[in-house]
C-alpha cells in the first residue's frame, strides 16, 4: 500500500538536513505529482544547504589563514548606537574546524536565528566571555572607550587565553594580544560573527528585562535604539534611569 501523499509531507517536514538525501532517495522514483513535487522541495534543501557549507568555507578563510597562531579569538559588540542600556562585547573561540552552520552579521539574521546559533555556540565553543560597560561609564568616557573597555573585559573573562585577535574593524587600545582588525570582519569570519551574536544575543536579553521595568520606553522593541515610539516616550516622559545622558541631547533637556 502506498504510503499518503500528506504522511510524506509530515515526512519531510520533520526531516533533518542529514536526513535529506535518504528521503530523495526513497521517494525519487514514485511518479504521484505531489511526491515529486516534495521530492524536488527536499532538492532544493539540500542544495541550500551544499551553498551555505561552502559560504561557511568562504567565512573561515582568515581562521584558516592564522591557524598556526594557536586560539584564535573572534571579537565583536553590539549597542554602540542606541540611546539606553549598556553596550556588549562578545569573545568567542571556535573549535580549530568549527562547522557550526548560518554564522553570519547578526544584524542579518532573524532574532529567533540568534537564538538558536547563540544556544549552539555556548555549546560547542572553546571559550566565551563577554563584556558589559553602563550606561553611566558610557557617558563617562563615551561609546568609543567604552566599547573599548567592554572588548577587554570580554577577553579577559575568556576561561582560555587567546594567542589572536580577530577584530570587527578596530584595533583594541591596552591589549597585549596580537590583533587583527578586518574590516566588516562580522560578515567575513566566523569567529567574529559567532562574537556579534554573542554580543546582540546578550544585549537584547538585557533590554527586554528593562522593558519591565520601564515598559514606557518599549525597549522590548527597540532595544533602546532611537525609534519614534522610543523617542516620543522620551520627549514625554523624560529620560528613563538606563538612558545614556550624552545620547539625548536632541529629545529633552538635561
Amino acid at each position: 500500500m502506498e504510503k499518503k501523499i500528506s504522511d510524506i509531507k509530515n515526512e519531510l517536514m520533520a526531516a533533518d538536513e542529514s536526513a535529506l538525501p535518504v528521503f530523495v532517495e526513497r521517494y525519487g522514483n514514485d511518479e504521484r505529482s505531489g511526491v515529486k513535487a516534495l521530492v524536488t522541495r527536499a532538492k532544493k534543501r539540500i542544495e541550500a544547504l551544499e551553498q551555505e557549507v561552502q559560504r561557511i568555507e568562504v567565512m573561515r578563510q582568515y581562521e584558516r589563514e592564522y591557524a598556526a597562531c594557536g586560539y584564535i579569538c573572534g571579537i565583536d559588540e553590539a549597542g554602540r548606537g542606541p540611546l539606553a542600556g549598556p553596550v556588549v562585547a562578545g569573545a568567542v573561540i571556535l573549535p580549530a574546524e568549527c562547522k557550526i552552520l548560518y554564522l553570519n552579521d547578526s544584524k542579518q539574521l532573524s532574532a529567533k536565528k540568534r537564538e538558536e546559533l547563540y544556544t549552539v555556540i555556548m555549546r560547542e565553543a572553546v571559550a566565551v566571555g563577554v563584556g558589559c560597560i553602563s550606561h553611566e561609564r558610557i557617558d563617562e568616557i563615551n561609546i568609543l572607550q567604552a566599547t573599548y573597555e567592554a572588548m577587554r573585559e570580554a577577553v579577559n573573562r575568556l576561561g582560555v587565553k587567546p594567542d589572536l585577535l580577530l577584530n570587527d574593524a578596530v584595533t583594541i587600545p591596552e591589549v597585549a594580544i596580537r590583533q587583527v582588525p578586518i574590516i566588516k570582519g562580522d560578515a567575513k569570519s566566523i569567529s567574529i560573527a559567532a562574537a556579534s551574536i554573542v554580543a546582540k544575543v546578550t544585549r537584547d536579553r538585557m533590554m527586554v528585562e528593562y522593558d519591565k521595568l520601564y515598559p514606557e520606553y518599549h525597549f522590548a522593541k527597540n532595544k533602546g535604539y532611537g525609534a519614534a515610539e522610543h523617542t516620543d516616550a522620551l520627549k514625554k516622559y523624560g529620560p528613563s534611569p538606563i538612558h545614556r545622558k550624552s545620547f539625548i541631547g536632541n529629545f529633552v533637556d538635561i
